[in-house]
């Protein structure tokens, strides 16, 4: 509210919301087509700091164990320490992205809610006032949409749990005994880590793991890809595209299966006071419960535009929505890679500059 009592309601073209690799993609091709920041279009992120979901990664995710980083558009990352944790590295690298290009994102900024306005815009509503836009562009991730799993006796369970959001990496579990719950690439690396320094490590996952060998190339990529857009469109929730290529074997991974490390055992039926126990009799008494067990679309925001089909996706074509043309959703479901994200980024912008050339045309004139 203003001095008068009235409402205060900034004016812009578009929205950005989130400044992950897609979310700073998009501001990039904003602002090369002509848009200013801060004055045609904002960019709103909720993380404390440049980096997006990499700042709140674990440090023993170093650099060199990151998989695929692809450079953000029109700035390589270069000469980075592998051994440097990743978190800072990515940190770094989007910090001066955000300088170099002048992007002025505005932080932290929670959005609560996106609606419908007047005139035709949509109304953002933010921890730091109401923004009416033409167009919006959701970059919000999944890293603040952990999934939890539930099953019988979850509450009963007198150890700890955590997921992989919260993983402080393996010196936590020195001398414990761990069951690690997910079978895609996070809960195999906590797997190995915290083998080293653990008493104990078990692994359960729901789908026997499939290992990929060979190598990954481009048409494995896009045929990957496309499996995970199919979803999209039919509006069912996204997969990860790591879901359906499986998880790659190399040397570790390798020695971590000689050593028995890679044993998995199939998802137990319940949870006890002191571990998890099968309906065959089976039990394994554990102190931590770590789930590994992915995470998913950060847009309960959306939810008064009513975007969601009832298979409870949001049904997209490229990146727009096919239930409201003015949203675009960037690093969602087949545009959820570093890569991805960056093409996610720019396709947006290009289909938003005709959306906004076609209403100043169809504008009135007085």
């Amino acid at each position: 509210m203003n001095d008068f009592g009235f409402e205060a309601v900034r004016t812009v073209d578009v929205v950005v919301i989130g400044a992950g690799q897609a979310g700073l993609s998009a501001a990039f091709h904003l602002r090369r087509s002509g848009l200013e920041p801060d004055r045609d279009f904002v960019v709103l992120d909720h993380a404390p700091d440049p980096g997006g979901a990499w700042q709140f990664r674990w440090p023993s995710l170093t650099y060199g164990k990151v998989h695929g980083m692809h450079a953000l558009p029109g700035m390589e990352l270069t000469g980075a320490d592998p051994a440097r944790p990743s978190s800072e590295v990515i940190g770094a690298y989007f910090d001066t992205y955000e300088r170099t290009f002048d992007l002025r994102i505005h932080r932290p900024v929670d959005v609560t809610a996106v609606r419908e306005g007047e005139d035709g815009r949509l109304r953002v509503e933010t921890s730091e006032g109401v923004y009416a836009t033409r167009a919006l562009i959701n970059a919000t991730g999944t890293w603040d949409r952990p999934f939890w799993p539930r099953y019988p006796g979850q509450e009963t369970f007198r150890g700890r749990q955590l997921h992989t959001a919260g993983y402080p990496g393996p010196e936590a579990f020195a001398g414990q005994r761990v069951l690690v719950v997910g079978g895609g690439a996070s809960g195999t690396q906590h797997l190995m880590e915290i083998a080293e320094v653990a008493a104990e490590t078990t692994w359960v996952t729901r789908r026997e793991p499939v290992w990929r060998e060979g190598s990954f190339g481009e048409a494995e990529g896009r045929a990957a890809v496309a499996l995970v857009e199919d979803r999209v469109r039919r509006g069912l929730p996204p997969q990860s595209v790591v879901s359906v290529t499986g998880l790659p074997l190399n040397d570790a991974i390798r020695a971590a299966r000689e050593r028995g490390i890679l044993d998995r055992l199939p998802m137990f039926d319940r949870i006890t006071p002191t571990g998890v126990a099968w309906d065959d009799g089976r039990t394994v008494d554990v102190d931590v419960i770590l789930w590994a067990t992915g995470f998913r679309a950060a847009i309960d925001h959306l939810a008064p535009l009513r975007l969601r089909e009832s298979g409870g996706g949001i049904r997209v074509e490229g990146t727009r929505a096919v239930r409201d043309e003015r949203v675009h959703l960037v690093g969602y479901g087949p545009s959820a890679s570093t890569i991805g994200a960056n093409r996610a980024g720019r396709a947006a912008v290009s289909d938003i500059r005709r959306l906004l050339r076609r209403e100043r045309v169809a504008a009135p004139t007085g």
